[in-house]
């Protein structure tokens, strides 16, 4: 097979038939171009559903209030509905076989300053169990922990653009942030999937927060998360019983949106798996598709190459050649041009997903991309179907006395 005089053949023949080759290798780039470009589009969509959720929990629940909008039980329309430490620790006992983590929120802006920097920033007081909720990655110091919920202490965690813009380039560490005119010990620096709106951010123990900021026990926001062995259908019934619960709990009418919301990500969840996975199915028949027309493609063009070579097998055997070595230089010939129309086929795909990426996000597609592992699977597929469709009619063919070969129209 690597015999210098083989391989000079090999060319030759694929020189003197230009249109044959050209013709074989168009077939290949196009169908693995296709079906590059399609599951890179589908990989894209994906992308776009995983990042939309990047920094929060895939599992999280969270639970706003508002004003009611209907009248019910004596109450009237337009009552506010106010969270409280109890109704915090009200979900977490009454439904702890499903929860997993849960913290409250309360939301605040503040000045902040350290030395001659100044600026202006959110500020979350949050349970500890908040860090996994946000997917906060603390890569200097800690998060905050129970001991300062229990003491109240005056302790942040600290956004990484915090950081660069107060403290340039002092360690934060045991250093003090002015907040409003409170001083509070930095304990930890963290970095957010969310980008730099949750970089600028700053979290405190609530009970501190509670104190500090109106010394009551209210709480802006309750966020937790579902228990990851529960299914979908089983984390939507859990979101619709607390959402029941805790209407039944405030008197909210059972039909009153807006006094108590439940957002549930396993409802969002559910609807992007099932609508990925239909997507994936249509692409998977397009490209399974695209990739048969390839290999019915390749198999016609090579039982026209042994027919349209007939009387060049003639030739060799008359001349010697073995049966097994006219099959050879046929098969070799035809994986040698389906193999380089498959990579140049790849690298266009890949390229031509490169360039349109940007303008792609537009429609909802981010960093479209494809395996290189299922594309090279593809195209052995392609060259596996050209092998056998070559095979069967140059083992054939070779089998042909010299004398009837040559005498073939």
């Amino acid at each position: 097979m690597f015999d210098i005089d083989f391989w000079r053949e090999i060319f030759q023949s694929i020189n003197k038939n230009r249109t044959r080759s050209l013709l074989s290798g168009f077939t290949v780039t196009f169908a693995i171009l296709l079906f590059t470009i399609l599951f890179g589009l589908a990989n894209g969509l994906s992308n776009t559903f995983a990042e939309a959720f990047v920094d929060d929990a895939a599992n999280a629940v969270f639970i706003r209030s508002g004003a009611t909008t209907k009248a019910y039980k004596g109450m009237q329309a337009g009552r506010r509905i106010q969270f409280r430490n109890e109704d915090y620790k009200y979900i977490k006992t009454d439904f702890d076989d499903n929860v997993e983590f849960i913290t409250s929120r309360i939301y605040k802006n503040v000045a902040a300053s350290f030395r001659n920097e100044k600026n202006n920033y959110s500020l979350r007081a949050v349970h500890p169990d908040h860090q996994y909720l946000e997917k906060t990655k603390v890569y200097k110091g800690r998060y905050i922990n129970q001991r300062d919920m229990d003491i109240k202490t005056k302790v942040v965690v600290i956004g990484k653009l915090v950081k660069e813009d107060l403290f340039l380039k002092v360690d934060p560490l045991g250093k003090y942030i002015n907040l409003s005119g409170i001083p509070y010990k930095v304990v930890g620096v963290f970095a957010d999937d969310g980008g730099d709106d949750e970089e600028r951010l700053l979290y405190m123990p609530l009970s501190t927060a509670q104190q500090v900021y109106g010394n009551n026990d209210y709480v802006d926001q309750i966020n937790l998360t579902y228990k990851p062995e529960l299914d979908f259908n089983q984390a939507i019934d859990f979101g619709l019983d607390l959402e029941k619960k805790l209407k039944e709990r405030f008197l909210v009418a059972p039909n009153d949106q807006r006094a108590v919301r439940v957002f549930n990500m396993a409802m969002q969840n559910k609807g992007i798996t099932q609508m990925t996975s239909v997507l994936g199915i249509i692409i998977l028949i397009i490209g399974m598709g695209t990739l048969i027309a390839g290999i019915v493609g390749i198999s016609n063009i090579m039982i026209f190459i042994v027919k349209e070579r007939t009387k060049e097998i003639g030739i060799r055997k008359a001349l010697g050649a073995s049966p097994k070595s006219i099959v050879a230089i046929i098969l070799i010939e035809s994986i040698f041009i389906t193999s380089i129309a498959g990579y140049f086929g790849l690298l266009l795909g890949v390229g031509i997903l490169e360039w349109a990426g940007p303008s792609l996000k537009t429609y909802f597609i981010t960093n479209p991309s494809v395996s290189t592992s299922l594309v090279i699977s593809a195209t052995l597929t392609l060259i596996g179907a050209g092998t056998l469709a070559g095979y069967l009619p140059a083992k054939k063919a070779s089998k042909i006395k010299p004398i009837v070969a040559l005498r073939d129209d």
